[in-house]
């Protein structure tokens, strides 16, 4: 049960520190600094949780990233269920403070009329397939980076979290000008399911390319690095 409450508390900062910096800044792109503040504001999350909660749970805070687990054979289906479900209700809380927050304040929320973050294919000209391919890319470079960070084999230890963190930085500089970056099917899920609830449901007509694409990554991106790992000495 540990575990699934910090995956929960995870997930929730993750949404509620990256969304909401997305909701102050904006992401336009004629606001390129809001790109990079963005950017920072969720790979800084994943750097601050890997070192709260990564002894617990090993902070996977995203689906995605616990499907790659679960191919690799390190953790149970069991286990993977009930991190998925603990990772979509952190999202949920995560996108309902930021709905709290944003509406008792009266803040402008800068990524449209009740965005909340959420991703979108805008960048892609609304192209679904565009989409799809984007996040499968991103979230495969993304997971493999940390398959292969965290493997015993290669013995980086205490700095993984840091390269995870900046990885997401990494691929958020190119993703949100296209997709808003997902790479995570539950930080999509959360503002689109309280974006809706305030009365905005566009986000929930192309949520499932922010599903598919980065669970179709991870698994890319599980066997990749299998087939890798295997073959070496």
């Amino acid at each position: 049960m540990k575990k699934y409450i910090a995956e929960f508390i995870g997930t929730m900062t993750l949404v509620l520190i990256g969304c909401g910096t997305a909701m102050l800044v904006g992401c336009d792109s004629a606001n390129g600094c809001g790109y990079l503040l963005t950017a920072l504001a969720f790979g800084l999350t994943i750097v601050g949780m890997a070192y709260c909660v990564g002894n617990i749970s090993g902070c996977h805070i995203n689906p995605a990233v616990s499907l790659a687990v679960l191919m690799s054979k390190g953790m149970s289906g069991k286990d993977f269920v009930g991190y998925v479900i603990s990772q979509c209700l952190g999202a949920l809380a995560g996108s309902g403070i930021l709905a709290l927050v944003f509406g008792l304040g009266k803040v402008t929320d800068k990524t449209g009329i009740n965005g909340f973050g959420t991703n979108g294919l805008a960048g892609v000209s609304d192209s679904a397939a565009a989409g799809l391919i984007v996040e499968i890319i991103l979230t495969f470079i993304f997971v493999l980076t940390i398959l292969g960070v965290t493997s015993k084999k290669a013995g980086h230890g205490s700095f993984a979290g840091v390269v995870i963190g900046f990885t997401l930085v990494l691929v958020h500089i190119l993703g949100i000008g296209l997709t808003g970056t997902s790479v995570n099917p539950a930080r999509s899920f959360g503002p689109a399911v309280v974006a809706a609830i305030a009365g905005n449901t566009a986000p929930l007509g192309c949520l499932w390319v922010f599903i598919a694409g980065p669970l179709a990554g991870a698994a890319l991106a599980a066997l990749c690095y299998g087939f890798l790992e295997e073959k070496m000495v």
